[in-house]
């Protein structure tokens, strides 16, 4: 089985995807203001492809090692509730976080780009990261996204999700235009 098959393949299973943010939805700048104030750029190709994934049933969590107000207002925009920043020990949460929902560690993938996501990578059934992710994350990763953190890596890991659970075509419908009798 090649590497892709093997990604897919344990994609297939997925029923919760958690993210990191520094890096991976964010291209890793940290932005003070005069007030001391944290702001961080987010990518909106990723945030459609985090909703796509919710309306196709997925579970998503965001598991980071940062606080910042900035990062609570964007995944209260974009319905994510399983918000968890702060965090020392990631593959705790997670462990946590699968036993109040129920599943295994094979349902659950995690995307992360650096040290502090390794252990969390390894203990989740898929991981992912993005094309700049430290060597050490590509090594762990199931799947590298062929693009960078914070420029539509996200998505492109929600879509590739989507795509070996055969979902991607029913998550694309709703944007597709319909027959209008338009020749073409």
């Amino acid at each position: 089985m090649t590497r892709f098959a093997d990604a897919q393949a344990h994609a297939h299973r997925l029923k919760l995807m958690a993210f990191d943010v520094d890096g991976v939805l964010t291209d890793g700048s940290l932005f003070y203001s005069d007030d001391g104030i944290e702001l961080k750029a987010f990518n909106t190709l990723d945030g459609l492809g985090l909703k796509m994934l919710q309306n196709a049933g997925l579970q998503v969590a965001i598991i980071t090692g940062r606080k910042a107000g900035c990062v609570e207002a964007r995944m209260k925009n974009l319905g994510i509730d399983l918000l968890f920043q702060g965090v020392g020990d990631k593959l705790a949460v997670m462990q946590r976080l699968l036993g109040d929902l129920g599943l295994q560690a094979a349902e659950a993938g995690y995307m992360g780009d650096d040290l502090p996501d390794l252990q969390i990578m390894a203990g989740c059934g898929f991981s992912a990261t993005p094309a700049n992710g430290h060597a050490l994350a590509k090594r762990i990763a199931r799947h590298t996204t062929q693009l960078a953190g914070g420029h539509g890596a996200v998505r492109e890991i929600c879509e590739f999700i989507l795509d070996a659970q055969g979902k991607l075509d029913a998550a694309y419908a709703p944007f597709l235009p319909g027959d209008r009798g338009v020749e073409r």
